[in-house]
């Protein structure tokens, strides 16, 4: 009996095995975005207990959050360069040995300074993850399929949220309270840290399967094992003349520094300055004041914390599913495009909670909100997420990893990577305290207004990278007249 691939012409068959490897490498590499997820959510069902358990005010609670963020933001700015000297695996497994030892330190920590040491420790470990991967990807997924790849990335991000706030509401649910012991003596919200250990482990094994990428292995003077990996991962029909053409680029690159990205924009070149405000917006519509702090956010308009959780729960999983959109639509509608309707859909839904937070009735620890603005709510919060999720969540790693020329794209990339995290770090930072001040009304208000303005900034600055490989960006010339020729420059 024959089979359909048996029926199939040999050359399809080999593009065939070709995309499914490259897709395989790919899928690998995005563990570590799974890594970030996890990370940036497994202490949304932690962060009331953490505060009760060490006595931490509303400040204090935001930091203890927060300052993960300035070790990611430092192994975001620091992971390139590593990763051009000892190559993208040995980078991935070092974040991979971060993330694992913070786990466990964070999980038993005795102290404040403790667990703000172990949270720095896993910070740096995801900065290094969260800026390896898209760059891993971009170099070695051909650009036809460039944009679904680096959608991969985010979507394990969204599964690394879901699965962290899942494992947190069945160890509260287990424990009947994240507050009360589980196993050992030890209490729920210490294993929602140690349970991330598991996800270290399996990203340092794919770091150890998945081939080194091409343009390091060209940059090590090895050509012919990247010529090898060139044509059995991503089926280069020429691939000597590809790693020429890489070989160029990377002449360019040598000792490239901050004062090669320097241009006449306050000091830097104008694609430097789209790159950091795609990064910046990405972070000022409030995404991660969710997914830090969803869980005490519907406890404090009402919500029990069992309800709590499993919408936490559910509003992850739409995040997920909501990512795959992305992953069709990236390479069919472009970039740009993409962005700009996320822009419309999250200002509605950020409109929508913000009017149903003005409805809160009571004060301080009592507050609650009418069932009928409750649902308002629920809807508008997750009205923004699908609208994130299936735009501005992934398309921003895939432009951060094709936007910039070859020469500086290692520098840009950790530069704006970090500044993502600082913005990040800000939120998170200040969320708790102003929700005291303010309330979620103003806090929502000002989110609406950051995605309002990321429509006019996507519209009238940021450039189309669809189907462009990567080394026809070799020049910032040639990248100025691509942005000059959208009118963007």
């Amino acid at each position: 009996m024959s089979t359909g691939a048996a029926n199939k012409p040999k050359s399809q068959q080999g593009r065939d095995t070709h995309v499914a490897k490259v897709i395989g490498v790919t899928v690998a590499a995005a563990v570590g975005g799974f890594l970030f997820g996890f990370d940036s959510s497994v202490v949304n069902g932690a962060v009331d207990s953490i505060g009760d358990h060490f006595e931490l005010n509303h400040f204090m609670k935001g930091f203890s959050v927060a300052i993960a963020l300035l070790g990611c933001a430092l192994g975001a700015w620091f992971a390139g360069r590593l990763a051009d000297i000892w190559g993208r695996k040995k980078v991935m497994l070092l974040g991979s040995a971060l993330f694992t030892v913070s786990s466990i330190g964070t999980g038993l920590a005795f102290s404040v300074p403790d667990l703000l040491f172990w949270r720095v420790i896993g910070g740096l470990g995801i900065g290094i993850a969260s800026v390896i991967a898209p760059a891993y990807i971009a170099e070695i997924a051909p650009a036809t399929y460039r944009g679904a790849l680096g959608s991969l990335q985010q979507l394990a991000i969204t599964m690394g949220i879901f699965v962290a706030l899942l494992s947190d509401a069945l160890l509260a649910d287990s424990a009947g309270s994240a507050n009360n012991d589980l196993w050992f003596g030890i209490e729920a919200w210490r294993w929602m840290f140690i349970v991330g250990v598991v996800p270290a482990l399996v990203y340092g094994v794919c770091a150890l399967t998945i081939p080194e990428s091409p343009r390091y292995l060209v940059g090590t003077n090895l050509d012919e094992e990247a010529a090898r990996i060139l044509t059995e991962v991503t089926g280069e029909a020429d691939p000597l003349a590809r790693v020429k053409e890489i070989r160029l680029t990377l002449k360019r690159e040598s000792t490239v520094s901050i004062k090669d990205i320097r241009g006449p924009s306050f000091g830097l070149h104008p694609l430097v300055w789209v790159g950091i405000w795609i990064a910046v917006l990405q972070q000022f519509v409030g995404i991660n004041a969710i997914f830090y702090y969803s869980t005490t956010l519907w406890q404090s308009v009402g919500f029990s914390e069992s309800q709590s959780f499993k919408t936490s729960v559910i509003t992850a999983l739409i995040n997920v599913v909501m990512t795959f959109g992305a992953i069709l639509f990236v390479d069919r509608i472009g970039r740009r495009k993409l962005l700009l309707i996320g822009s419309v859909g999250m200002f509605f839904g950020l409109v929508m909670a913000c009017i149903a937070f003005t409805q809160q009735i009571g004060s301080g620890d009592d507050i609650t909100l009418p069932d009928e603005w409750g649902v308002v709510a629920l809807i508008g919060a997750n009205l923004f997420v699908v609208a994130f999720a299936a735009t501005w969540g992934p398309v921003m790693w895939v432009m951060l990893g094709e936007m910039f020329p070859n020469r500086i794209r290692g520098v840009a990339l950790g530069i704006c990577t970090a500044v993502n995290w600082l913005a990040n770090f800000t939120i998170s930072l200040l969320f708790p305290e102003l929700n005291d001040v303010l309330g979620l009304a103003w806090i929502y208000g000002f989110f609406a207004f950051c995605a309002f303005i990321s429509w006019f900034y996507v519209h009238y600055k940021v450039p189309e990278t669809k189907g462009m490989e990567l080394e026809d960006m070799d020049s910032l010339g040639e990248v100025e007249a691509v942005l000059k020729e959208h009118g963007k420059l």
